[in-house]
């Protein structure tokens, strides 16, 4: 990992992002009785249900706020059980006239691929990938960038002097994620003459690391939590959707041995059961983002080519400390300010090899 030694000033609190995810919907069709022209967008949602409390939550939470700041913009999703159904559900949603398509997951860009290949003439989003066609836009996000910053974070708050991550698969999403934390630990510590260690996961060995092999398996999750808090690692990383709760549950269970740093949305909001072990979340604004994309299809452009959320436009970043406002040291957050103003400038260089080009 390369990093420059150029001195940037620093630029006072960080700034904590949110994803904005909202509560979902008791209904998966929301409609509309305006007169007008209406614009259809369906979601293709990837396993782990619409309260995932993650990726999935906050994806159909920006279809939601489009609605309510313009009814005239139908919406609604259908959720997928397995990868099988990625295929089906994509079909589905294209034959019933929906003016666009949105894939929720890197795991569905093969499907999107070649069904928008099939079907020219039909708008397609996909979230997690680039785009695959001139009919499909890509929405991405370099979280490694965010993650670095709770890698920093992390580092700097550890008692033990050992942080954790997990996965909930091995695919670039993930692990960009993974990467950017483990990056942010080594950062701090060549900063700050530290040794602290990170368990499960090794930036420079992306076949190995500890994954749960599925997005769903709270207990799982708790287990692998469980074996990290025994080894003596004090804050974990999920990175994992809802098996990513089992976190939450292990540190519950821990008497206050642990903490967690929750992902893709503001914890807080959206699993608040476990908000008192939350020091912060790594954010993926998931939620503005499918937001404003369906916000430009109503007005008449569908955006075109690849969307990349990063910490220079609020795409990704840290969520705020809430109930560990006081506990975080004020000079850690000026550390964080300023490795923030030297990832956006090029003067810390992140290196994941997951990062979107």
């Amino acid at each position: 990992m390369r990093h420059s030694m150029k001195t940037v000033a620093a630029v006072g609190a960080i700034a904590l992002l949110a994803a904005g995810c909202g509560k979902p919907a008791s209904s998966n069709d929301n409609t509309t009785n305006s007169s007008g022209k209406k614009l259809t967008a369906c979601m293709v949602l990837d396993t782990g249900g619409v309260d995932d409390h993650s990726f999935n939550e906050a994806s159909w939470a920006g279809l939601q706020a489009a609605n309510r700041a313009n009814p005239n913009i139908k919406i609604s999703y259908v959720a997928s059980n397995s990868q099988n159904d990625y295929t089906p559900n994509l079909t589905a949603e294209t034959n019933k006239g929906c003016d666009t398509v949105i894939a929720v997951g890197g795991l569905m860009a093969t499907a999107v691929a070649k069904i928008a290949k099939a079907n020219p003439n039909q708008k397609y989003a996909e979230i997690d990938a680039p785009s695959s066609g001139a009919n499909v836009y890509g929405l991405q996000y370099n979280t490694a960038q965010g993650g670095f910053l709770g890698g920093y974070l992390a580092a700097g708050m550890t008692k033990t002097g050992k942080v954790a991550t997990f996965g909930g698969l091995n695919i670039p999403p993930v692990t960009i994620y993974m990467d950017g934390f483990w990056e942010g630990v080594q950062y701090y510590n060549q900063q700050n003459g530290k040794s602290v260690k990170v368990l499960g996961w090794d930036e420079t060995n992306q076949k190995a690391g500890t994954f749960a092999q599925s997005f769903v398996d709270l207990n799982k999750g708790k287990q692998i939590s469980q074996a990290f808090i025994q080894q003596g690692a004090d804050i974990i990383f999920p990175v994992a959707g809802g098996t990513g709760l089992g976190a939450g549950a292990a540190a519950q269970a821990s008497g206050g041995k642990a903490n967690v740093i929750w992902v893709d949305t503001d914890g807080v909001v959206s699993a608040p059961q476990y908000a008192k072990y939350f020091i912060t979340s790594v954010t993926k604004n998931l939620s503005d983002s499918v937001t404003e994309y369906v916000n430009k299809a109503a007005a008449g452009t569908f955006p075109t080519g690849n969307y990349i959320g990063d910490l220079s436009n609020d795409g990704t970043g840290l969520a705020p400390y809430h109930e560990f406002e006081s506990t975080v040291p004020a000079d850690l957050t000026t550390q964080l300010a300023k490795v923030k103003a030297d990832i956006i400038s090029g003067a810390i260089k992140i290196s994941s090899p997951s990062q979107p080009k």
